[in-house]
């Protein structure tokens, strides 16, 4: 079977469903980080339920850290939950996917991070002590990325398998969970509503998304033109066979039997991890390199910055970081990542994606020499908020087309029948590059 005899995708409709996957890959989390306020309220002795304004304006004006240690320590033991987790199950489901069946690991995945969120939810109206909080707090985190490691993973070396478009709307999915949890953050600021009513609209809305991406995912195999490239990847053979096939179609049937036969057993060779990185390991590390460089920078630099434009008591310095940072940022990351459906440039063979990777290793010093503060070493040599805007804009588009880009060519620089092996140990490197940039985060938070 080739491409050319392929069934035509009716109405987007795979498409919209990875697109729907992708969404509820990222968008719990998303919302889980958002609601970081509502957890730390809840380490207060005793919990507090304070609006959005009340506690910016308090944390803005105290003069000392009058947080308690459960308080101080929830981010950075949020982050070591989350990463170490996402890496660890990433990397098993490049091994174990070949073993467990695709479809208990992508619905099986969904339907426990659906609990999670449920419980999550049910415990924002239930009084619980600040460190069995925190304690069951981080069992959920790392019940999230260890499934979300593995759904990922799953999603990504299945969309390995169809045509490479279709990365894109995954990863144009997980950009728009970024924008939609900046927005809700945003309007949660502005109506200055409860904590505690905001965290359970994040989890309630969570959960709703999570259920559509079950659904979705239940009704993929019934899809002519996903049922077509999954019977293709089963029986497909190589395209170097192909093209023996293809000469000796002239040929008398005595002469073709033999080598139809060696084909048949050729079709299904062993898939060796080693081999397939080999392959792919200069996209493999690309995507590793964008997002060890993104992470590092974003947010643990870009969210220090401050306005030199606002004065005192404007809105804007409220809005400054909520605006110009996580909103930005995740709306071009989305547009970037989006723009792949319509545009793959540079290809995947070509010397200048690596290049344009490297070259965003600048934006960690552009960053840096931004008005940071508190700042110790560096001097400050773009202080007007349109230079951060604008290394914001650039910043996060070139994070969402070149990995998109590198997600995309990984599976298809292999033959057919490795690349959803090849989309799995992509994931795996994806992952690599966020627990990485985590880990430099705090280098480069020092350094400045």
């Amino acid at each position: 079977m080739t491409a050319i005899n392929a069934p035509r995708d009716k109405y987007n409709a795979v498409w919209i469903i990875f697109f729907i996957l992708g969404l509820g890959t990222l968008l719990p989390w998303n919302f889980f980080m958002t609601a970081t306020m509502y957890f730390t309220s809840r380490l207060k002795d005793p919990p507090t339920d304070l609006s959005f304004n009340r506690t910016t304006n308090e944390t803005s004006s105290a003069g000392g850290d009058t947080r308690t240690v459960l308080e101080s320590k929830f981010n950075n033991v949020m982050t070591l939950c989350a990463m170490v987790p996402l890496l660890i199950f990433t990397c098993l489901n490049s091994f174990i996917h070949q073993r467990i069946p695709q479809k208990l690991r992508i619905s099986g995945s969904l339907v426990v991070i659906l609990v999670v969120f449920l419980l999550t939810a049910v415990l924002v109206k239930v009084d619980v002590a600040p460190l069995p909080f925190f304690t069951l707090t981080m069992i959920k985190i790392i019940c999230i990325n260890s499934f979300g490691a593995i759904l990922q993973g799953s999603l990504f070396g299945l969309a390995g398998i169809l045509p490479a478009s279709y990365t894109t709307p995954i990863m144009s999915g997980q950009g728009l969970a970024g924008t939609f949890a900046a927005f809700s953050m945003i309007c949660a600021l502005a109506s200055g509503s409860a904590l505690q009513d905001s965290a359970f609209g994040y989890f309630i809305t969570a959960c709703v998304v999570i259920l559509l991406a079950i659904l979705s995912y239940l009704t993929l195999p019934r899809m002519e033109f996903f049922q077509y490239y999954m019977e293709s990847n089963k029986s497909r053979p190589s395209a170097d066979e192909e093209n023996k096939m293809d000469l000796l179609k002239k040929e008398s049937p005595a002469e073709k039997r033999p080598v139809v036969s060696l084909v048949e057993d050729e079709a299904k060779p062993s898939v060796s991890v080693v081999n397939i990185f080999k392959q792919i390991w200069v996209m493999a590390l690309s995507v590793c390199f964008i997002f060890t460089v993104t992470i590092g920078t974003f947010p643990a630099v870009t969210v220090d910055v401050r306005s030199t434009v606002a004065q005192e008591g404007d809105a804007w310095g409220t809005y400054f970081i909520p605006v110009s940072c996580f909103l930005l940022f995740n709306l071009m990351d989305w547009a970037g990542r989006s723009l792949t459906a319509v545009c793959m440039w540079p290809g995947k063979d070509s010397i200048w994606l690596p290049v344009l990777v490297g070259l965003r290793v600048v934006f960690i010093p552009l960053f840096m020499l931004c008005n940071v503060q508190p700042r110790n070493y560096l001097p400050v040599l773009f202080s007007h908020d349109a230079w951060y805007i604008i290394f914001m804009i650039f910043f996060s588009f070139s994070n969402g087309y070149l990995a998109s880009l590198c997600m995309c060519f990984g599976p298809k620089k292999v033959p057919q029948h490795e690349s959803e092996t090849a989309g799995a140990i992509m994931a795996f490197f994806l992952s690599l590059g966020l627990a990485l940039g985590a880990a430099v985060s705090f280098a480069f938070r020092a350094m400045v």
